[in-house]
């Protein structure tokens, strides 16, 4: 055994890094001597936050992770539920936040392409993608070159895969100027039997190598980036970010899939994080085996690479299969048809230890089990941070001078139109391939994005669908976290119900910052909490996951972001519902109340550049209650349209409603609304509440349901015209309104060129 570092340098190694003193003497007990080079870096990656959860794993506890229709939980590669008739899909959220701010081109790209590879690792067909984005405000020109970066990149890998990019969420926050979030979701299709785990199995069955040569990009890049903070080194980091290859990843996803469906693996899993090091270590702990890897046999780009840089790339396109003997002619005989290299560089072993050779030397001998699960788990100190109470005391009704003429009012709609957080994200979907694959439903745009079941490729169709939401409002968690999460979990399940899905399951990806900070980690285990407390009281179990702490700049935390993913189910996918207005002559209704809740609006930060008060209430049964009355409604034939109330309030939402049909609507305030000041009235963020429409002879019915559900019932309009008129308060040209809604992103993204939007309003 290589003895190459000495009880004095190995220390100040582990240090350097990550390894806290008693971490590195863990490993010292664990080892009975002192570890060599490679295991060092191997412990210190599988340790590291990124990879070993230790500062959340108890907290994560707290979710609920089973239900009737859960195949798999976490702990794999992605979760995996049934979606009726022998189908599953497959799905989960990753952050690649860290990487995409220093690089963000490569960073959203090996983004998408790890969470790729997590879904088909698991036997499944990729056949969507979402993300979910948070920069700084578009007026600074970095901003502006991350943003156009990061896009670039998620559409430049997802379109060379040939996977459609179907939904998303982007905001624009302060909070994110120094550390952006890249949050990528991936979903996709199997039958329930080809599901797969990564679990190593069979003593003498060999390690497999598939996929790209392996470099010295990428070392460290997700795991050391992302269990840090940025401070003024950051650009030293560049080179730790993954360079992205789509069109290898593209023969992977066919290759892989191709080797599953013929049974020809014992098991398979993806080269993520730590690269090597996580994947064979993570698939032997699960079978309780061990594992010998010879790394002069690993296929590598670059030379004179030492064991511990071959051990730890992350070098991106790379799969782990194990395959026994007997066939890995027909493995490689179905790689090489692929174009890809199938490299024998290991064995699979019965003593329980992974053991890694350089030819016949021995640069590391550790318990396999160990790097995955030895990791130590953290209980750190919460501590309520103390602006809570002032922000949470603001009344923003009282204290701030609101608009209350038709004009004023009018012109505050189209300023929430233009908000880089409402407008039209139709600059950024355009640049996605959405229709390819031919399963998608619903295009981007709409509350959820809706997908057929079945690969029309392959002639397998059905009438069964699926939908899909990704939603958090970082402002709303930083006023009040567990409330905050609540909302996110809330927005995400009536979008998908709005557009006619069964809320079924949910991923997430939780970002934070530094876990060490008491302020931090006590927003962190609030947000857990409430997260949870919604998810069980609505049955909607956490399948998988992700989160990233670290996320911070020079000391100052991003607003805490836990993004949630949410898959519904619908049984027949042609009773789905958009958002746009349909015909004149339907009955606009609003089902919820609107209570006088403008703390954490987007009103309140555009009007006033005010980011206090307290966010809305959320009522866990009233929300449970409002999606039965639109599924409900939905697949009796009954809606025209319906459209979830968030950002901006009852005025957005009609106004988008307006704009995606290209017709207007005549609206009068309900009674209970008349006494809500009409900032309220028009812009208030109160939850709980979908604009729909209804043709006038489904009134009734609808109010049956709504009444039999307990939920507040109100005919606030009809369908027609040219305009949105809100009686007293709001006069709005759609046309106008298309205009300014559809062209302020790319406006803000290009300055230079003219935007419109204050001649409209003024002509």
């Amino acid at each position: 055994m290589r003895a190459d570092l000495s009880p004095e340098l190995a220390p100040r190694l582990a240090e350097e890094l990550g390894l806290k003193p008693a971490e590195y003497e863990h490993v010292v007990e664990i080892l009975g001597r002192t570890p060599t080079v490679t295991e060092l870096y191997m412990y210190s990656l599988m340790w590291s936050e990124h990879c070993s959860y230790k500062h959340s794993r108890k907290a994560l506890r707290m979710f609920p992770t089973e239900g009737p229709a859960v195949l798999q939980g976490p702990g794999e590669n992605a979760g995996v539920i049934s979606v009726g008739e022998g189908w599953a899909v497959a799905f989960k959220m990753e952050s690649h936040n860290h990487p995409s701010a220093i690089e963000p081109y490569q960073g959203a790209a090996t983004g998408v392409g790890g969470i790729i590879r997590d879904i088909f690792t698991m036997g499944a067909r990729p056949i969507a993608i979402l993300d979910s984005l948070r920069f700084g405000t578009l007026d600074k020109p970095r901003q502006r070159y991350l943003f156009e970066g990061a896009v670039a990149g998620i559409g430049g890998y997802g379109n060379c895969l040939g996977v459609p990019t179907v939904g998303g969420e982007v905001y624009f926050e302060d909070a994110y100027e120094g550390n952006c979030l890249i949050n990528a979701m991936a979903i996709g299709l199997m039958r329930e039997e080809d599901l797969m785990r990564a679990v190593a199995a069979g003593p003498g069955n060999l390690l497999v190598l598939i996929g790209s040569t392996t470099g010295r990009d990428g070392i460290g890049g997700a795991s050391v980036l992302a269990s840090q903070e940025f401070d003024e080194k950051a650009e030293e980091k560049r080179p730790s970010v993954q360079v992205g290859d789509p069109f290898t990843e593209k023969l992977l996803i066919e290759a892989c899939l191709e080797l599953l469906e013929g049974d020809l693996l014992v098991a398979l899993g993806d080269l993520g994080a730590a690269g090597l090091t996580s994947s064979a270590s993570e698939m032997a702990s699960r079978g309780g085996v061990g594992l010998e890897i010879d790394v002069t046999l690993v296929p590598q780009r670059e030379d004179a690479m030492r064991p511990f840089e071959i051990m730890v790339s992350e070098s991106q396109e790379r799969m782990l299969a194990v395959v026994t003997p007997e066939l890995l002619g027909e493995v490689q005989d179905v790689c090489e048809r692929w174009g890809l290299p199938a490299t024998v560089i290991g064995q699979v072993t019965d003593t329980g230890r992974f053991v890694i050779r350089e030819g016949d030397e021995v640069v590391g001998d550790m318990p396999a089990a160990t790097l995955a699960h030895d990791a130590p788990i953290y209980d750190p100190v919460a501590e309520r941070p103390a602006y809570l109470d002032e922000l949470q005391a603001f009344d923003p009704l009282t204290e701030l001078d609101h608009p209350d003429d038709a004009e004023m009012l009018t012109a505050t709609l189209f300023d929430l139109l233009a908000s880089a957080n409402i407008c039209s994200r139709r600059w950024i979907w355009e640049q996605y391939d959405h229709q390819v694959m031919q399963g998608t439903v619903v295009l981007p745009g709409s509350d959820a994005a809706v997908l057929r079941i079945g690969l029309p490729g392959r002639g397998e169709v059905t009438d069964r669908g699926i939908a899909a939401s990704s939603d958090c409002n970082g402002r709303y968690v930083y006023l009040d976290p567990y409330v905050g999460a609540q909302i996110a979990v809330a927005e995400a399940a009536r979008n998908v119900a709005c557009s006619g899905g069964r809320p079924a399951a949910i991923t997430d990806c939780l970002n934070f910052g530094s876990p060490e900070k008491p302020e931090v980690f006590w927003t962190f285990r609030e947000a857990i909490r409430g997260m949870a407390d919604a998810c069980r009281a609505w049955e909607v179990p956490v399948i998988s996951g992700n989160v990233s702490f670290y996320n911070e700049s020079f000391g100052q935390p991003i607003y805490p972001t836990p993004t949630v993913g949410l898959v519904g189910i619908l049984d027949d996918v042609s009773k789905h519902t958009t958002l746009a207005f349909k015909d004149a002559g339907d009955v606009v209704v609003l089902l919820g109340e609107t209570a006088a809740e403008l703390g954490g609006s987007e009103y309140l930060r555009v009007a006033f550049d005010t980011v206090a008060g307290a966010p809305p209430r959320v009522d866990l049964e009233h929300e449970a209650a409002l999606r039965e009355v639109l599924l409900t409604a939905i697949d009796e034939g009954l809606l025209r349209s319906a459209h979830d109330c968030a950002e901006g309030g009852l005025a957005v939402a009609l106004a988008e409603s307006c704009v995606a049909g290209g017709i207007g609507a005549d609206v009068h305030l309900s009674p209970d609304d008349a006494g809500l000041p009409p900032v309220a009235a028009l812009f208030a963020e109160t939850q709980g509440r979908a604009v729909v429409t209804v043709a006038e002879s489904g009134v009734d019915r609808l109010f049956e349901i709504a009444l039999a559900h307990g939920v507040p019932f109100a005919v606030v309009g009809t369908v027609g015209g040219d305009s949105l008129r809100i009686e007293g308060c709001v006069d709005a040209e759609v046309g106008a309104m298309r205009e300014v809604f559809e062209g302020a992103l790319a406006a803000q993204v290009h300055p230079e060129e003219t935007f419109a939007s204050e001649e409209l309003r003024e002509g």
